[in-house]
């Protein structure tokens, strides 16, 4: 429909020159509806393989000790040592996500060689951006869905969220468990979230490798970095001899794109829940994905069986977000955060 503003006239002109008229579209298409998520790019890089079988990631893991260490004088004597049950197995399926594609035959022949932007492109474009979108909501919002990814509210957990992870009862072996704070309806600040690092690390004996929370948190968190120019804690700007803020080739610079504290960056994820900073060990916690199905594509298959002309594929990933030592990593709930 086109519309009378600019250079074009108004009706019944317009409807004359629209019929007469060829349209000057700007061949592409561009994406509204999706965000892009740290936490999975993360996941993604550093994806480790995994196959068929039963319980297809399956990791033995030590929750207690397997000998007793003891104390001998001159005499060089000791108790008798018993077997002592060390380790336990914890087992994870792989979930599988899909995004069928269709494809009418009648929408080819529409198309064939008078498209602007092939329909078939954009679907096939769109089922990669569909599938790491469900993805990324899942790593933050799924918890008990055995059909869905496990996400950090079940993998990093106390077992508020997930009394058994990885077929393992957090509650009879608390060695399973992540720490869970509760910040307490305050505003993130570099001594808080040093507070809950120092924390994690005496829990997991290992410094986490980063931090994720939502954009509005992440805004609350850097005015303890800003803070005003020139005062305690805040920014300071130092120009250099012969040099100014105009002529700066480098310009001064302000804010930052991640948050570090005591060596820990902090990321501003769209996908992360508000008022809550999750401390990920990556040594720990990674994405397994099939060998053979990751983001994969069937091939389009006719559907002249379902007495449909047209055509039907699909894209198949089967993975699973597994973290083998939960107590490297924590969760903080309860910041406050600025609306955005």
């Amino acid at each position: 429909m086109p519309i009378t503003s600019g250079i074009m006239p108004g009706q019944p002109q317009l409807a004359e020159l629209s019929a007469l008229t060829r349209r000057a579209f700007v061949p592409k298409l561009v994406v509204q509806i999706y965000n892009t998520s740290p936490l999975l790019a993360a996941a993604l890089a550093d994806a480790q393989t995994a196959s068929g079988g039963v319980s297809s990631i399956s990791v033995p893991v030590q929750g207690q000790p397997f000998v007793n260490t003891q104390w001998t004088g001159y005499d060089g004597s000791f108790n008798q040592p018993g077997q002592q049950q060390g380790a336990s197995l914890a087992e994870f399926n792989l979930k599988a996500v899909v995004t069928p594609i269709p494809f009418l035959g009648m929408e080819g022949a529409v198309q064939l060689d008078h498209a602007i932007v092939p329909i078939i492109e954009a679907r096939m474009n769109d089922a990669g951006n569909s599938m790491t979108d469900a993805l990324s909501q899942a790593m933050y919002n799924n918890s008990t869905n055995t059909q869905q990814l496990i996400g950090l509210p079940g993998a990093v957990d106390d077992s508020t969220n997930a009394a058994t992870y990885g077929n393992i009862n957090r509650v009879a072996n608390t060695w399973w468990q992540s720490r869970v704070y509760a910040a307490g309806s305050v505003a993130p600040t570099r001594q808080k979230i040093f507070q809950y690092i120092a924390g994690t690390n005496r829990n997991g004996a290992e410094m986490p490798t980063f931090g994720v929370c939502g954009f509005g948190t992440f805004a609350s968190l850097s005015n303890d970095f800003i803070g005003v120019v020139g005062s305690a804690g805040g920014e300071i700007y130092n120009i250099g001899p012969g040099s100014a803020f105009d002529s700066d080739g480098d310009r001064p610079r302000s804010a930052f794109r991640a948050l570090d504290v005591a060596g820990v960056p902090i990321y501003a994820d769209p996908y992360c829940p508000e008022g809550t900073v999750y401390l990920i060990n990556t040594n720990y916690l990674n994405l397994y994905v099939h060998e053979m199905a990751a983001f994969a594509f069937s091939g389009f298959e006719s559907l002249i069986s379902n007495y449909q002309i047209g055509y039907v594929g699909v894209v198949l990933t089967l993975c699973e977000l597994v973290l083998t030592k939960p107590k490297t990593c924590s969760r903080i709930g309860g910041f406050t955060f600025l609306t955005l």
